[in-house]
C-alpha cells in the first residue's frame, strides 16, 4: 500500500488549504472523463463539455497530452505542482510552476504517467506551455465564473474537517478522505492501495486540499519538503452547494432564509452555513432563530459544535414546495 509515516511535528503543523489550480485540475479531469458523478456536475458538464471537446479537437497535441498526463495510475508531476500554502495564492501564481517546467522534465513525467515511451506527437519541447494553456482555458471558461460558490463549498468542507479533527483527532478527520485512504495509527497514513514504497514525512510541510469534483491525488515537490493530499469535498457539502431553492419557498420565506432551510437537510453548523451561503454570520443567525421558533429547524450539540437540522415539519414544507 502507499504508506506515509508522519512524525508528530509534521502532523501538528499540517494545514487545510484552498487551491484554485487544484480545483481547475479536478475540473479538467471531469471534462476529460465526460460523465457526471452527481446531478450538479451533470448540469456543469452540459454547459461546458461541447466547448471543451471543440477546443481539444482544434489542438491535437493537447488532446493527447491531457489523458497522457492525468489518465494513468500516476499523474504527470509537472502538471500537478504541490501548493505552496503561502496565503491565498492566485491561479496565475499556482500555474507558474507548470509553465516553468523544463521540456525534459515534462517528457520524463509523462513517461512515468504512461508507463512507457512517449507517442511521437508528445515528443516535443512545448509541453509545459500546452498544458498551461489547457489549464488556463478550463479555469477561465468553466471554473472562474463559478469560483465564489465553489470556494464556499471548499471552505465549508475545511470547517467540517477541522471540527472532526477537534472532536475525534486525525483518525476521524483523515479516514475516508479519499478512496483507499485511512489513518492506521502509530503516525501511519495509508494514502492509497497501490504498492508504493513507504515515505517518511519528517521536517516537511503537509497540506490537505479539498476540491468540489469527485477526484483526488497526492503530490510532493522536487525537494520533498512540501506534500499535498488533494481530496473531494464530502458529498453532502458538495451536493448541498448546488441545492436548488424552490421559487415558491423563496417567496414564502424569503430567498436567503429559504436557502438556509434547504441546506439543513443535513446537520450543519453556523460556520458551515456562512461558508455555503455567502451570508454574514449575523444574517444566518437571525434566519436560524426564525426557523427554530417556527419549528422548521432544530439544533443539537455535537462535541464543541452546535448543529442545526431540518425538522419533520421543515421537510414537509420543503418537499411540498418542490412539487407545487
Amino acid at each position: 500500500m502507499g504508506l506515509w509515516q508522519i512524525n508528530t511535528d509534521t502532523l501538528a503543523g499540517s494545514r487545510f488549504v484552498v487551491s484554485p489550480l487544484a480545483e481547475t485540475i479536478s475540473a479538467l479531469n471531469a471534462l476529460e472523463r465526460g460523465r457526471a458523478e452527481h446531478p450538479g456536475e451533470r448540469a456543469w458538464l452540459d454547459a461546458h463539455l461541447f466547448a471543451y471537446h471543440a477546443r481539444q479537437a482544434a489542438d491535437p497535441v493537447a488532446a493527447r497530452l491531457v489523458p497522457a498526463a492525468l489518465g494513468g495510475s500516476w499523474n504527470a508531476d509537472f502538471i500537478t505542482p504541490t501548493p505552496t500554502g503561502e496565503g491565498a495564492a492566485s491561479f496565475g501564481e499556482e500555474l507558474a510552476p507548470v509553465l516553468a517546467a523544463s521540456p525534459e522534465r515534462a517528457r520524463a513525467d509523462l513517461k512515468v504517467s504512461l508507463g512507457g515511451p512517449l507517442p511521437a506527437l508528445l515528443d516535443r519541447d512545448d509541453l509545459p506551455q500546452r498544458a498551461a494553456d489547457v489549464l488556463d482555458w478550463v479555469w477561465r471558461r468553466t471554473v472562474l465564473p463559478d469560483w465564489p460558490r465553489r470556494r464556499r463549498i471548499i471552505e465549508a468542507d475545511i470547517v467540517a474537517r477541522t471540527g472532526q479533527l477537534s472532536q475525534g483527532g486525525w483518525a476521524a478527520a483523515l479516514s475516508g478522505l479519499r478512496p483507499g485512504m485511512r489513518w492506521l495509527g502509530g503516525s501511519r497514513l495509508q494514502i492509497n492501495a497501490h504498492d508504493y514504497p513507504p515515505k517518511q514525512l519528517a521536517g516537511v510541510r503537509l497540506f490537505f486540499v479539498p476540491v468540489t469534483q469527485r477526484t483526488g491525488w497526492v503530490s510532493w515537490d522536487d525537494d520533498a519538503v512540501r506534500y499535498a493530499v488533494v481530496y473531494p469535498c464530502s458529498g453532502t457539502l458538495a451536493d448541498s452547494g448546488r441545492a436548488r431553492v424552490p421559487d415558491s419557498l423563496g417567496r414564502l420565506l424569503g430567498p436567503a432564509r429559504a436557502t438556509v432551510l434547504v441546506l439543513l437537510a443535513d446537520p450543519k453548523s453556523t460556520t458551515q452555513l456562512v461558508a455555503l451561503t455567502g451570508q454574514g454570520l449575523g444574517s444566518v443567525g437571525r434566519h436560524l432563530k426564525v426557523l427554530l421558533d417556527s419549528g422548521l429547524a432544530g439544533r443539537r450539540r455535537a462535541g464543541r459544535s452546535v448543529l442545526y437540522f431540518r425538522t419533520g415539519v421543515g421537510d414537509v414544507l420543503v418537499e411540498a414546495q418542490r412539487h407545487d
